[in-house]
């Protein structure tokens, strides 16, 4: 009866006694690196993908709605070092970590949403290269795209006003942004329902078109041995980004819900999961900084672009240093008597 009593007080405890400021510096750190890398290549690489969308390439269009989706979430990364550092105490305004937290939610799944987008529009232009030309126009990739922003953001905007509700009532003990630990009733339905429908779905997606095109690219007469090969590199890319930064938090996720639902205390398990689940979050996170990388730079032309790109900067900055002396020149030559 002692046992069972105490069992209850326990599970009733905030958020099952974690101790949030183990690892918290490393984390941090984690995340930082993240931000630094993320930015960069975003940065470096939205030129070029945007003159693949003047070209009205489909392609370049899903990657331009990409790499939007990650500089809005890569932006509020600086939060979450600063959450993470000071072991998960949230030190700004509660507005700040509702967006943060919803900006992080939503650019996990526009982002598997529109990784299935690539991968069926590569498919379609490998296996039914003229039936499919009706479909692979800019305006429906630009259709498509928003499709997906509008219903991820209005899925998650319950999500988001059930945390605003749940933590109305803020206490100096639990200043946490987003954890629900144990979770709650309302989580857990949802996250049965991201798993099936925002991973298992999608992932089955992508292999079924992964195989397809394997076999289109064998039977192709018309595609060359490197146009294959960088079909395929471009396939592997996207299942391998799936995989490593979708899989780990999605598979832990699912395991912290069955665990909630079956058993009547899941405290342990929360404190035994806490930095691997942290962890989970750090790669989904990473998505943001492999997305150019191997997207952009798996096309030759986009290559050429980020090459025009930078030689366009490095002459216009020749021109405009020119343009300086000369005026300098043009100084001296009037002032002097």
């Amino acid at each position: 009866m002692n046992q069972s009593t105490s069992t209850v007080i326990y599970c009733n405890q905030t958020l099952c006694e974690i101790d949030f400021r183990q690892n918290s510096v490393e984390l941090a750190a984690m995340y930082g690196v993240i931000f630094i890398v993320s930015f960069t290549v975003n940065l470096l690489t939205l030129w070029p993908i945007i003159l693949q969308v003047k070209q009205k390439n489909t392609l370049g269009i899903y990657l331009l709605s990409l790499s939007i989706s990650d500089l809005f979430y890569v932006l509020t990364i600086p939060l979450w070092v600063v959450y993470y550092y000071n072991g998960h105490q949230w030190s700004l305004s509660w507005a700040a970590c509702y967006f943060s937290g919803f900006m992080f939610y939503s650019n996990v799944y526009i982002s598997v949403f529109l990784l299935c987008c690539i991968s069926v529009d590569r498919y379609l232009a490998v296996v039914y290269p003229i039936e499919s030309q009706s479909f692979r126009r800019p305006s429906k990739a630009v259709q498509v795209s928003l499709l997906i922003f509008l219903t991820i953001f209005a899925l998650h905007l319950p999500v988001l006003l059930g945390s605003i509700i749940q933590d109305g009532a803020h206490e100096e003990d639990n200043q946490t942004c987003f954890e629900h630990i144990p979770l709650i009733k309302p989580v857990a339905i949802t996250n049965y329902f991201r798993f099936v429908a925002g991973f298992l779905v999608p992932l089955a997606v992508l292999i079924v078109c992964y195989q397809r095109i394997c076999k289109g690219v064998k039977k192709s007469s018309t595609l060359g041995t490197e146009q294959k090969a960088k079909v395929k590199r471009l396939s592997i890319a996207v299942i391998l980004i799936f995989v490593v930064c979708f899989a780990p938090y999605h598979i832990i996720l699912l395991l912290r819900t069955i665990i909630f639902t079956l058993m009547d205390c899941s405290c342990y398990f929360e404190r035994n999961s806490h930095l691997y689940f942290n962890i989970s979050l750090a790669l989904s996170s990473f998505n943001s900084a492999v997305d150019p990388i191997l997207y952009v730079l798996v096309s030759d032309s986009v290559k050429k672009d980020l090459k025009k790109s930078f030689t366009s900067v490095g002459y216009a900055g020749f021109l405009k240093r020119k343009a300086n002396g000369s005026a300098g020149s043009s100084t001296k030559t009037t002032t002097s008597p």
